[in-house]
């Protein structure tokens, strides 16, 4: 029976060092590994690049490796709630490049199907197309798109077996499962770590094939970035 738990965080990010790319899934702070960048945070490895859809807020998710001057690059879709990123970004201490949504969610596609590049007319003729190669396609001008390249990826789903299966939850849906097999090592971590065999393969979003550890987090805080609510009559 293949077994890919690990008992801890700590051996879970076994490897992370510094100079290192990781992608870190989530969509703003829906479904972002917690655990893993408490880890990060603790081991205190620097010149990092991220590839996130953002960069959390300033004293949570990835604004607490901000906080430290870990991370040396961010490729993200928006700088968000988070005013240390922008204030880095601004300054210059902080190499960001900005790229479409759909375009970020597709390179980490491609990496998890092994290719290397795809087309898409999204930022043609904007900033983010400059150095880029473009193309034609049906009357319609198209950048090409590389797929990345990292060494880690860092997810959280809302359940998992011990063979690496996981089934996510919501919001969590938007990048998570697109990083899964994206990088040389992909980590997950979950609400419910359930024995092999547990789920209904009709209901798994990733197989275990694409994940190399998982482990059962601990403490979600699961914060809202900016809540909303209706007042009251």
């Amino acid at each position: 029976m293949i077994n890919k738990t690990v008992a801890t965080v700590k051996e879970a990010c076994k490897g992370a060092e510094s100079g290192m790319t990781f992608m870190l899934g989530g969509f703003g702070l829906s479904g972002i590994p917690e655990n893993c960048i408490a880890e990060l945070v603790r081991l205190g490895i620097n010149d990092l690049t991220c590839i996130s859809n953002n960069a959390g807020v300033d004293d949570f998710g990835l604004g607490l490796l901000l906080q430290k001057r870990q991370i040396k690059k961010m490729i993200s879709s928006y700088v968000g709630e988070n005013a240390e990123f922008e204030r880095q970004m601004l300054s210059g201490e902080l190499d960001v490049e900005l790229i479409p949504q759909g375009t970020l969610a597709q390179r980490c596609l491609a990496a998890q199907s092994g290719i290397p590049a795809f087309f898409t007319p999204a930022g043609y003729g904007t900033e983010v197309g400059e150095g880029k190669e473009s193309r034609e396609f049906n009357g319609k001008m198209h950048l090409m798109e590389r797929a990345f390249k990292a060494d880690f990826a860092f997810v959280k789903a809302w359940k998992g077996d011990e063979a690496g299966n996981l089934i996510f939850k919501g919001t969590a849906r938007n990048f998570n499962p697109n990083m899964c097999g994206a990088a040389t090592i992909t980590v997950a971590e979950v609400e419910e770590l359930l024995p092999a065999g547990s789920l209904d393969p009709n209901h798994i979003h990733i197989p275990g094939i694409f994940v190399q550890r998982i482990f059962k987090g601990a403490k979600y805080e699961k914060r809202i970035e900016q809540r909303t609510v209706r007042s009251r009559n």
